[in-house]
């Protein structure tokens, strides 16, 4: 393929997105499920349709379908059609328990049965992370020695292994709650899934071979996620929903694990919101809250605005402190380097971006008292 034809990708789900989205919209509303305003965590000040990942899926599902029947570049490399089928039944299950959740607004204990049973399918279909490279060089960390094979279908075998297993979910689990929790601001987390779905696109393109399948799935998704941007944006017209949410950060899990492994590089891009909610997670850990549920105003988006930023300033300087790391990553594939000194500098950006934060929100509350 050529950059022709993957701009044209680019494009021409952009425009699918753009045209069905209003028809999701349309039916949320007719169907009540919205989100309403009324707790502190929601800035909103009307009903918001809850639709956006069944509009990115069926938008995704559109344009991958005419690219599944009519030619074969999503599975010209590495991606075969039971992984696609493996993505697909993940992603439903992920956008009905989204659904049923935004409706009926489940305990985190129910919540998580949809992203376990979406993780297993994928990792049924085949997909999984059988290593790792290792931050400190060259070398691979190797996690599929423990294996046996469970049955043999169309003469392709299906095997657990155990710590490959293992170490999906973790992974899965870990950018699937990413996205959910930091779901708090008009377009954050539809935008950070675009930064890092081109970010894999260009990791997979400049690979040596090029990864072209993969290359194109995550342009397709970056164009249904730049789609729903247009009605996500601050002030928004819909929101991703609990699926929505989710379904951002399985893509882009799943993504980084059928292109090579290349959990390293996508955790750069994506790295201060996931520190976000693990600090986030602790915290409430130890203040005997449940992780899983937003009961706080505390995460970083939050306190950026309560340092005084508006809703699209905070967004736009989370997308800016995305794209410079998604760069970094760019710069360590070409020259070889390996991850572990700019994980040093992602915490350290991190705790640095933190302090400062609540440096400016300590100086509002004593100008607020004098």
């Amino acid at each position: 393929m050529t950059i022709t034809d993957y701009l044209f990708a680019l494009f021409f789900t952009f425009i699918i997105g753009v045209v069905i989205t209003p028809i999701f919209i349309f039916l949320a509303k007719r169907l009540r499920l919205v989100d309403k305003p009324g707790s502190d965590r929601k800035i909103h000040k009307k009903n918001i349709p809850l639709i956006g990942g069944l509009s990115i899926l069926v938008t995704v599902l559109i344009v991958s379908s005419l690219y599944y029947l009519f030619s074969d570049a999503l599975t010209v490399y590495k991606i075969l059609p039971k992984h696609l089928l493996g993505i697909l039944i993940g992603s439903v299950i992920i956008i009905i328990g989204g659904m049923i959740d935004d409706k009926k607004d489940l305990s985190a204990k129910w919540q998580i049965i949809f992203p376990l049973a979406a993780i297993i399918t994928v990792i049924v279909s085949g997909i999984g992370i059988d290593w790792v490279r290792s931050p400190f060089g060259d070398s691979n960390l190797h996690l599929d020695t423990y294996k046996t094979t469970v049955f043999w279908f169309h003469g392709l075998p299906y095997r657990f292994t155990l710590l490959a297993d293992m170490f999906t979910i973790f992974w899965l689990l870990a950018t699937m709650y990413t996205t959910k929790l930091l779901d708090g601001l008009d377009g954050l987390v539809s935008g950070i899934g675009v930064i890092a779905s081109v970010f894999i696109f260009i990791i997979s393109i400049i690979d040596t071979p090029p990864q072209t399948d993969i290359a194109l799935i995550g342009l397709i998704f970056a164009g249904a996620l730049l789609s729903f941007l247009v009605y996500n944006f601050n002030p928004a017209k819909a929101f991703l929903g609990e699926g929505g949410s989710l379904l951002v950060g399985f893509i882009l899990g799943v993504l980084s694990i059928v292109s090579g492994s290349k959990v390293g590089f996508t955790f750069i891009i994506v790295a201060i919101p996931m520190l976000d909610v693990l600090w986030t997670i602790i915290r409430r850990l130890m203040m005997g809250k449940n992780p899983f549920t937003a009961s706080d105003r505390k995460h970083l988006h939050h306190r950026l605005l309560d340092a005084g930023f508006s809703v699209r300033t905070a967004v736009v300087i989370l997308y800016i402190i995305s794209i410079i790391f998604g760069l970094m990553v760019i710069w360590l594939q070409q020259s070889g380097y390996g991850l572990l000194i700019l994980g040093f500098v992602v915490l350290l950006t991190f705790i640095l971006l933190t302090g400062y934060i609540y440096k400016i929100i300590a100086e509002k509350a004593r100008k607020d008292l004098d």
